[in-house]
């Protein structure tokens, strides 16, 4: 199933696999990122952040905020918000969108947990 394997900071985590509607890339299991936290991972040359809801749920998002580049993977979560913890801008897990304030919207990224508890990040854009 699995085509390649690729090496993430020296431990195989990436596999791109055949998914639905197209491929996919494996992060590894979903118990890796505690539940109300986040994690950067590099996905064909991008940062990409996932977060873990304290609810469960998965969400992926461009990993820096584009307000002065904040690491959003360090801020708080809260719902289906995060907070930059440089300047306390939040955005929208769901959609990426700016809450309350004029910030440009974060990319955000299809993701799943396949059946064995695998985070799936789909390649389309």
């Amino acid at each position: 199933m699995a085509d390649r394997i690729e090496s993430m900071q020296g431990i195989d985590m990436m596999s791109v696999l055949e998914a639905a509607r197209g491929l996919a890339y494996s992060l590894g299991p979903v118990e890796q990122i505690p539940l109300g936290e986040g994690r950067v991972f590099e996905v064909d040359g991008r940062s990409i952040a996932v977060f873990r809801t304290r609810q469960g749920e998965v969400f992926a998002t461009q990993a820096a905020c584009p307000h002065r580049e904040g690491p959003l993977c360090d801020g708080i979560i809260g719902g289906r918000q995060v907070v930059c913890p440089l300047h306390a801008y939040k955005f929208d897990l769901a959609t990426g969108n700016p809450v309350g304030n004029d910030c440009e919207a974060l990319r955000t990224y299809v993701v799943s947990v396949s059946e064995s508890g695998d985070i799936l990040l789909s390649s389309h854009d």
